[in-house]
């Protein structure tokens, strides 16, 4: 018998009902600060920011764009290498555009800061941050997101597009590991 990914869960961080209520909020405030302005690019960040981004939009009421870039740092582990690889490029033209990247956890800023260093670079008008989970403590470079769902202690954190060596995704809320579940790296 298959055991159940929740056995592996020590506590819930972010519950689901919470999550649905921080993209009503969310949606709310970028759809009031767009609503005047051109279409905007929402790009995510893959593959963390799926089921974040599925739900945000469903709250943005104006016209936008999705794109979608693979950025990897962690390669399976609980904290970033800092070796930042673009695996997958966005394939719309971005200069000159406001660009709203979607992320589902900002932690050290590493992998964020070059996203938004590469598309100012290649001449967007504007890029903005909307985050599920700000983890604050654990930054290495200074960067303050637009719009943030929720501040967490410095944890390392699955679910909800979340994965630990590609797993746990698939869990409809935040949640903290048990520590026997990780592998001491």
């Amino acid at each position: 018998m298959t055991k159940s990914i929740h056995d592996d869960i020590e506590r819930i961080l972010v519950s689901e009902s919470e999550i649905q209520e921080i993209c009503k909020k969310l949606g709310k405030a970028i759809t009031a600060d767009y609503k005047t302005k051109e279409p905007i690019i929402l790009l995510g960040l893959l593959k963390g920011c799926v089921p974040f981004m599925g739900d945000i939009i469903k709250h943005l009421n104006i016209p936008l764009e999705m794109e979608f870039m693979d950025v990897e740092s962690y390669k399976g582990g609980v904290s970033s290498t800092g070796d930042i690889k673009i695996r997958m490029d966005i394939n719309t033209p971005i200069k000159g555009r406001n660009i709203l990247i979607c992320e589902d956890i900002i932690d050290t800023g590493k992998t964020l800061d070059t996203v938004i260093k590469l598309l100012l670079h290649r001449g967007a008008k504007n890029v903005e941050v909307v985050t599920l989970l700000d983890k604050p403590a654990a930054r290495v470079i200074p960067l303050k997101p637009k719009y943030i769902g929720i501040t967490i202690p410095k944890e390392f954190v699955v679910g909800y597009g979340m994965d630990y060596k590609e797993y746990y995704r698939n869990l409809p809320y935040v949640g903290i590991l048990k520590n026997n579940v990780i592998d001491k790296e």
